[in-house]
């Protein structure tokens, strides 16, 4: 299985099988998923039907991944290059025996009743290369026939009976290899983006040092990475990949992790720091602590959303195929047409109009058309993922490409994402350590970043306290806890007029501290404040650099939406060299706020990392999230995901959707274009049977060439002078 129209005969021909529920498709493992009803149909049923269309299927392993599409591939290229070695013998023996070798080779027509006559010997190599060359397409001819549904495959074969039955043996053989050669081509450019996978997959190491023991007794066992459970520590020597998923326990080294993240250079790694499958240790020895199993790694998971990405068709991709569903048939009956209405009403001669006829049916398969959108789709989606940026489909990648504005969170996205408190002001008289002590025992079950800076700000301090009872966090607000016989809370300054408290009690020091860009949290027990405190997530050096980017491609407006105040907002933005600002806004805020440039803008990207910026994600007509450090949620929300904590990538994504775009346009023209031509040169008489072919192979091979230049993104690379990493 190579091709959408393999996928298309297989769905129509499965569609019929009684009890058949649901069908899925992977183009790029080969594998086709059944659900099916028992009671009503069985395995046997299923595999008959695969049969019927000329294919063979076999239960899906991860061992025999693609052996089927392998042995089938070697199946026809003997079988080509036969036909091939057939087609040059018969045109010799013919040009020799007859005394005309240079007109043969050229497979020069002659008018209708003057061919030179065949030797019996060119006539057997003819029959052999069109058999060789026919005999895959033939059954999925007689599907195709069957389900009244015209392809190439019906075509090429009606156009073969067509030319025997005139005596152009010649022309027929040469159809026949010209169209084999095709479909081996096709079969090789889907194979090159499948091999782009691979090379994904055979990334990490087939075998993890497993650590037993520890002192003296400390050993290692090599063990299979599939057979490695969660929390078993394993060693990463110089120069080796690392298995697994994991934390740092013991060493400290360099780590190449381009293949996951796309940074430019290796990364420091120390105990704590969290590493990942498949990426590279330059220097040193390392002892990992396993945290995910293999078949859950970064790298498992960003390859299962390359191949799942298939089944999010892009809008081109949905508009040729619905194009070609129309296109065939009418231009089927202008075959009819041409066959029929020239003999009948200008007296011309049958044989010559069939002929022609036939030439029209074998230009109108859309073959080149209906593949040039899939091929550079699949290549720009691979090499997205090669340079650490997961698109969720093709639906998405155009969407990219056709983003206008874009609205970007602060915290985590336009800052560093690690916020610390520079500042506590106790009020009324509460004991600075008290106040912080209930602060850090609220705050433990809480997994916002201002939250961590509080539990980092307080073991500074040497505080520990056990955590809070009763834990209830409230939405783009804060947190609140039972606590000695009250409710501690901690959260935006929002929250005083909530609980009655009268905000000119902390107005000052809200504004003090809020004025000098950083985040203002307010604490307190029931309807008193406790404390004021200042915390400051500095903005990414990246940060200004990504947004002069984006004005430079035309995005604007560009917009930070974020529920910080805004006194902080507005410093933050100043720096980031951003203009609109909407601050303090809750995560329903957000989502409308979303809307209501997607009511003006129509496309809109957002950019977001926390629960809060979840509803927003999945509003905008584009979801962005950094995947090291954003929450489930927000990955599950957004339809693109940076393997990063890198903003940089932000740019070459709507570069790089732009370029796919243009490559497919490029390649509907092209494919267009070329029908077009011949088609006109065929009702003009002065096109040939092999001919149609060679421009179908051609354009076939163009569009495909075309599209897999996107496998090699330019301007992969184009970073900030002094981009941050980690």
């Amino acid at each position: 299985m190579d091709c959408a129209e393999e996928v298309s005969l297989l769905r129509r021909v499965l569609s019929q099988v009684s009890g058949v529920r649901d069908l899925n498709f992977d183009v790029f493992r080969a594998r086709m998923t059944v659900a099916y009803d028992p009671a009503l149909a069985d395995r046997a049923a299923i595999e008959d039907a695969v049969a019927s269309t000329g294919m063979r299927c076999e239960p899906w392993t991860e061992e025999s991944s693609g052996a089927g599409s392998v042995a089938a591939g070697r199946s026809r290229s003997t079988l080509t290059w036969i036909s091939g070695l057939a087609l040059l013998a018969g045109m010799l023996w013919q040009g020799l025996v007859s005394g005309h070798l240079i007109e043969t080779l050229l497979a020069h027509q002659h008018e209708h009743g003057h061919h030179h006559e065949l030797p019996l010997g060119a006539l057997l190599l003819y029959l052999t290369a069109i058999i060789c060359g026919a005999i895959h397409a033939l059954p999925k001819a007689w599907a195709a026939l069957r389900s009244a549904r015209p392809d190439m495959n019906l075509l090429v074969v009606l156009s073969l009976i067509g030319a025997s039955a005139l005596g152009e043996w010649t022309e027929a053989a040469t159809l026949s290899f010209l169209f084999s050669l095709a479909v081996l081509l096709e079969s090789w450019s889907m194979t090159r983006a499948r091999d782009a996978i691979a090379k994904l997959m055979q990334v990490a190491p087939p075998v993890a040092a497993v650590i037993h023991g520890e002192g003296e007794g400390e050993h290692e066992h090599p063990t299979p990475v599939g057979r490695v459970g969660v929390g078993s520590v394993v060693r990463v020597k110089p120069g080796e990949r690392i298995p697994c998923d994991g934390v740092v326990v013991r060493g400290e080294c360099l780590v190449d992790q381009a293949l996951i993240t796309g940074e430019s250079v290796a990364v420091e790694k120390r105990p704590g720091d969290a590493v990942y499958a498949g990426t590279m240790n330059e220097n040193g020895t390392l002892v990992i602590r396993v945290t995910r199993a293999a078949s859950d790694s970064t790298l498992a998971r960003m390859i299962r959303m390359v191949e799942e990405s298939e089944s999010r068709r892009a809008p081109s991709e949905q508009f040729v195929e619905k194009f070609a569903r129309y296109y065939t048939p009418a231009v089927f009956l202008l075959a009819f047409s041409v066959m029929v209405l020239p003999p009948l009403l200008a007296g011309g001669v049958w044989s010559d109009w069939f002929y022609q006829g036939m030439v029209v049916l074998l230009i109108s398969c859309p073959c080149a058309l209906v593949i040039s959108t899939p091929v550079s789709v699949v290549a720009a989606l691979t090499s997205a993922a090669r340079h650490g940026v997961l698109v969720k489909g093709g639906a998405f990648l155009e969407e990219a490409a056709r983003i206008r504005t874009i609205a970007l969170d602060k915290t985590g996205i336009l800052t560093a994402g690690r916020p610390e408190v520079t500042e506590m002001v106790a009020l009324n008289g509460q004991p600075s350590r008290e106040v912080l002590a209930r602060l850090v025992s609220l705050e433990q079950a809480s997994e916002h970043p201002v939250a961590k800076a509080i539990l980092r700000h307080g073991a500074s301090e040497g505080i520990t306290a056990p955590p809070s009872d009763a834990f209830r966090g409230l939405r783009g607000r804060g947190a609140e806890a039972e606590m000695d016989g009250g409710i501690f809370w901690a959260g935006s300054a929002r929250m005083l007029a909530e609980r009655g408290i009268p905000v000119e009690s902390v107005d000052h020091e809200i504004e003090r501290i809020g004025g000098a860009a950083h985040t203002v949290v307010v604490c307190g027990k029931d309807r008193e404040a406790w404390a004021v405190l200042g915390i400051t997530d500095p903005l990414r050096p990246e940060a200004r650099w990504v947004v002069t980017e984006l004005k430079a491609l035309g995005l604007d407006p560009v917009v930070m939406l974020t529920g910080d105040n805004e006194a902080t907002a507005h410093a933050m933005a100043q720096r980031a060299g951003i203009e609109h600002v909407r601050a303090g806004l809750l995560p329903e805020e957000k989502a409308a706020e979303v809307e209501r440039l997607l009511h003006k803008h129509r496309h809109v990207a957002m950019v977001g990392d926390g629960v809060n910026d979840a509803l927003a994600l999945s509003k905008a007509s584009l979801g962005i999230t950094l995947g090291r450090q954003g929450t489930d949620i927000a990955r599950e929300s957004a339809d693109v995901v940076f393997m990063a904590n890198d903003l940089s990538r932000l740019p070459f994504l709507v570069r790089h959707a732009r370029r796919a775009l243009a490559v497919i346009k490029q390649n509907i023209a092209l494919a267009l274009l070329l029908k077009v031509g011949f088609l006109a040169a065929a009702m003009a008489g002065m096109a040939t049977l092999w001919m149609a072919v060679l421009a179908d192979m051609g354009a076939t091979f163009l569009v495909t060439f075309n599209g897999l230049r996107l496998l090699h993104p330019a301007g992969a690379n184009r970073r900030p002078s002094q981009p941050h990493h980690k």
